[in-house]
């Protein structure tokens, strides 16, 4: 069931993939109209697009119930690397995506992110949230130390790949 529930955030994400370069091109061209530069244009509305086309439906994911294999009642798991030793493959990748697209695209649109550490705890502080909503939720998930520090690290690894766009906005042409 965890399986086909990747499987078809994966399907969702591709039949979609148009729509979101269209907004893409949409907002980037109201953006050229309003006076911004071409490559500023596009760079903002990639990045706007990106981080809420790649992060909500790994968000939808989490928030769904835990697979009827592995029910269990509101469980907290606060020691590091307790539950990465028996984590399937797919869902350890499965956290190292959640916040991938976050700490991609956020230092290239918005300044204030643009270091690794600050998308680290940029990342971590959602990562908590997601933690306690599935927590106070009871749906049969597991609340880990873990999950937040692979949505963390996938995070930082994202940031890492886009380093070379974080110019600041002043300097494009």
């Amino acid at each position: 069931m965890i399986i086909s529930a990747y499987g078809n955030v994966g399907l969702a994400m591709l039949a979609l993939l148009p729509l979101a370069a269209l907004i893409v091109w949409g907002l980037a061209s109201l953006r050229r109209r309003a006076g911004s530069t071409t490559g500023v244009a596009w760079r903002l509305s990639l990045a706007e697009v990106g981080i809420v086309y790649g992060t909500v439906p790994w968000l939808w994911l989490t928030a769904q119930p835990g697979s009827s294999d592995r029910l269990v009642d509101r469980a907290v798991h606060l020691d590091p690397l307790r539950d990465l030793v028996t984590m399937p493959p797919y869902q350890v990748i499965g956290n190292l995506l959640v916040f991938a697209a976050l700490g991609f695209f956020a230092p290239m649109r918005f300044g204030w992110v643009a270091s690794v550490p600050r998308v680290l705890a940029l990342a971590a502080v959602c990562s908590l949230l997601i933690e306690v909503a599935q927590y106070a939720a009871g749906h049969g998930r597991v609340s880990s130390l873990d999950d937040v520090l692979l949505n963390s690290a996938g995070a930082g690894l994202a940031a890492l790949a886009s380093r070379r766009w974080w110019r600041p906005l002043t300097r494009r042409t």
